[in-house]
């Protein structure tokens, strides 16, 4: 008997839809600007001396790395999916 759950997985090599790309690459941005903000932290704490920028500067800093990230986990995305790399 077949597992009803598996015939509504979505097989690999199939695009996803749009909406589930964008929500995959906004988590994605906020990973990344997170992890950025982690390790300013642990440079600001254990690093030889203080950031170049401030606090405002740091988090402008941060919400560039998530925008990038999200950009280009949405554009990598389609590729990977399309060669069967996900």
């Amino acid at each position: 008997m077949v597992d009803s759950g598996a015939e509504s997985a979505e097989t690999p090599g199939t695009p996803a839809t749009p909406r589930a790309r964008a929500r995959s690459a906004v988590l994605w941005g906020v990973v990344g600007g997170f992890a950025f903000l982690a390790l300013a932290q642990g440079y600001r704490l254990l690093g030889p001396g203080s950031l170049p920028v401030g606090l405002w500067g740091t988090a402008l800093v941060a919400v560039a790395v998530a925008a990038a990230s999200a950009g280009i986990t949405y554009l990598a995305e389609a590729r990977l999916r399309a060669k069967r790399r996900t």
